[in-house]
């Protein structure tokens, strides 16, 4: 008789003092063009790389359905440690303004409808707008309304932090492709980075030497993607960094590294973390044969000694991945200070 009168009072004070659904809006704003920010909210291959909602679970299994990008495009997943499934749709699309997407939770057949709109604040800052509306909930589910925003704002939390992360990778690699000028010697200020690579010992011989670092970029490269999961967009262009002068010595000793966001667990002694602070660099941007780059390193240090300024490493920056038999195209950077 109590527990009836028990259920019986909780499921009055949710008929009456809770709403059957919820409506919610929740702004931010990302500090990269709407152009950018769209096509990773309408291409779902993309959407799910960095959503929380999907990176959050290892074991979950998403299929794509054609279109991949724009109204009409469709997933579904399972997630079997969690013991959740669904479908998610875009319904709407209105090309850099807005979008609207169901999603079905685990064979609900009442949807969650979002609203997503976009508005470029300046050419390099976009406001991002999700307006939420929850599927009605049964009286004695009803108290689930009480933490669905909460819920939702802290998987957009997250979700904000991993969309930084790939667009700060795209955008970094596209300005650097764009500012691109070979045989130039310029002046830039770096930020500091973090990579995950290897320590390398190898012989300095004309072939050998450029057959060492694909070869160790392969592991690297392979290790990241395949071992970390880390996809091309997650991860900057690999650096190699050396002494500025060991080009003349018999046996070089390097460190070879993909540059990351955040130090992760790594579980392979072979790789570890190395940070370059930031900087003050003579840089100059050279396409050739691995050998070539030599001259180019020999300007830099040169200028250094000119301004009579000291120099540390020289940093070696693959524009394009290494591949054996082809020519080389990179960014060679040697940190200078008083």
């Amino acid at each position: 008789m109590i527990l009836v009168l028990l259920v019986g009072a909780y499921a009055a004070s949710m008929y009456y003092f809770v709403d059957e659904n919820k409506d919610f809006k929740i702004e931010k704003e990302i500090d990269y063009p709407v152009d950018k920010v769209f096509s990773q909210f309408n291409n779902l291959q993309q959407f799910t790389r960095w959503n929380n909602f999907f990176t959050s679970s290892q074991s979950i299994d998403i299929d794509y359905y054609t279109p991949y990008e724009g109204q009409g495009g469709a997933i579904s997943y399972v997630d079997p440690k969690n013991d959740t499934d669904g479908e998610m749709f875009i319904r709407y699309e209105n090309p850099q303004k807005s979008l609207r997407y169901q999603l079905f939770e685990d064979r609900n057949e009442n949807p969650t409808v979002v609203d997503v709109q976009f508005k470029a604040v300046s050419a390099e800052k976009t406001k991002i707008t999700w307006m939420v509306h929850t599927p009605k909930l049964s009286v004695l589910r009803r108290v689930e309304n009480f933490w669905t925003e909460d819920r939702f704002a802290e998987n957009i939390n997250k979700s904000m932090i991993n969309l930084k992360n790939v667009l700060g990778n795209k955008v970094e690699k596209d300005h650097q492709m764009a500012s691109i000028k070979y045989d130039s010697l310029m002046v830039e200020n770096e930020e500091d980075k973090l990579l995950l690579g290897i320590n390398v010992s190898t012989s300095n011989k004309k072939e050998n030497l450029y057959k060492n670092i694909v070869m160790n970029y392969s592991k690297i490269y392979n290790y990241v993607t395949m071992d970390l999961g880390k996809r091309d967009d997650e991860f900057g262009f690999p650096v190699l960094i050396t002494d500025a002068d060991n080009y003349k010595d018999k046996e070089v000793s390097y460190f070879l590294g993909i540059p990351l966001s955040k130090k992760i667990g790594v579980t392979d002694n072979n790789f570890n973390f190395r940070t370059i602070n930031a900087s003050q660099n003579y840089v100059m941007y050279y396409k050739g044969n691995y050998e070539g780059r030599i001259k180019a390193v020999q300007q830099l240090i040169q200028k250094a000694k000119k301004d009579e300024m000291r120099f540390g490493d020289v940093r070696q920056t693959f524009i394009e991945r290494p591949v054996e038999g082809q020519e080389v195209n990179m960014k060679l950077s040697l940190s200078v200070f008083k």
